[in-house]
């Protein structure tokens, strides 16, 4: 039998970047009995989440729920806007960002990966004006849509959307821009509306407090009219269907009925907090998390403070020590899980989650692990950071 919760004393901490802990009461709504998708209460449940999600992504336009992982939301955005041997542009900002053209190359299109070279690109976000300089020089508007990573959960970094946006603005350039704030959504201030987004694509599992299966697309009125002209081929992604189904709260396929309970729950007690509260809350967390590096010697991944992220923060680990041994004894002694490292970083660094139903205590609880297990894994240490993270939150 698996022991998937078999701990000898108190509870496991998830402090990796999402998925993120799910609060009790979100559990026990997903927990309510199953029922029928196509009755007439479902159709009332579907209607309730159609509108609060709106608000999560800040946008009067339609939000598309797929039950599907953040990958197939990428999926879902790119299949629905572009055409096979389309030229799309995207920023490398970290692993994310790499994963996602590596599926746009899978699916047919033609890909342009602009940023910083080598590991140390990974260290900053999008740099608007590479994006406008690039699209200034495609005066035959080979390039049909930009795409960039809001919130890189590789590496800790959330660029700046809004730039971005007047980049393109700048460069007088028709293209789609497409952003994946999967593990922003909910943790980091977003606005779809504002920020001229065509389609954002994000997920359950981060900010949102909801185990893995849920995907979204939010939608543009210009990206829903380019998918009226999209030629790449789609079925189960395809948005038109959904629109139509959503009208009356339904969809054309099975939904994840019981994490549609959970979806309801979770934005029940986002918008009770008030998103601007939830965003304070993450970027409090985040400066004391920062400040418990700092106080411990250590380097911070992301190298500009202006784009430091509320939802994670990867911490660099000294020369010659191994990321990944040193997370493994902090699991074994002390039950703290930590995110690893990835692509060109792994090994190098790991990753202290602080996003979704996360407090002060929680927060100090993992500082005070990651301490703890630092010392025991020989590593010579500047200060206590747990001290430091202290006085941030108690100031």
């Amino acid at each position: 039998m698996l022991k998937l919760d078999s701990h000898s004393a108190g509870r496991h901490f998830l402090h990796i970047p999402g998925p993120s802990p799910v609060p009790a009461r979100v559990l026990r709504a997903i927990s309510y009995q199953t029922i029928d998708h196509r009755g007439p209460e479902f159709g009332q449940l579907g209607l309730a989440i159609l509108e609060n999600i709106k608000k999560i992504f800040k946008t009067k336009s339609p939000v598309i729920i797929y039950p599907s992982s953040g990958t197939g939301a990428w999926e879902g955005a790119l299949v629905n806007t572009l055409s096979p041997g389309d030229l799309v542009l995207m920023y490398e900002t970290g692993q994310f960002a790499t994963l996602w053209k590596k599926l746009a190359d899978r699916l047919g299109l033609k890909t342009e990966f602009i940023g910083k070279p080598g590991a140390e690109g990974w260290r900053y976000g999008v740099d608007a004006a590479k994006i406008e300089e690039r699209l200034k020089a495609d005066a035959a508007h080979e390039i049909k849509a930009v795409c960039v990573v809001h919130n890189e959960t590789s590496t800790g970094v959330t660029s700046n959307i809004k730039a971005v946006r007047q980049a393109m603005d700048a460069a007088k350039h028709p293209a789609l821009l497409l952003v994946d704030t999967i593990s922003g959504l909910g943790s980091a201030d977003y606005c779809h509306d504002d920020w001229g987004v065509d389609v954002t694509i994000s997920g359950s599992q981060k900010g949102l407090m909801l185990p893995p299966g849920i995907g979204f697309n939010a939608l543009s009125t210009k990206a829903i009219e380019a998918s009226k002209t999209a030629k790449l081929p789609k079925a189960f992604w395809a948005w038109d269907e959904i629109l139509e189904s959503n009208k009356t709260g339904y969809w054309p396929t099975t939904p994840s009925t019981n994490l549609m309970y959970g979806l309801h729950e979770a934005m029940e007690m986002i918008l009770a907090e008030g998103l601007d509260h939830v965003f304070a809350r993450h970027q409090r967390l985040a400066k004391a998390c920062r400040a418990a590096v700092e106080a411990w010697g250590l380097e911070i991944q992301c190298q500009d403070p202006a784009v430091y992220s509320p939802v994670l923060t990867g911490v660099v680990t000294p020369d010659g020590v191994d990321a990944d041994q040193l997370r493994k004894l902090i699991l074994e002694r002390y039950n703290l899980s930590l995110g690893t490292g990835l692509g060109k970083v792994k090994g190098r660094m790991f990753r202290i989650g602080h996003l979704g139903d996360c407090n002060e205590l929680s927060l100090l609880a993992a500082l005070s692990g990651c301490e703890m297990g630092m010392k025991a894994f020989g590593i010579k240490l500047k200060g206590s950071g747990v001290v430091a993270a202290q006085e941030v939150l108690q100031d």
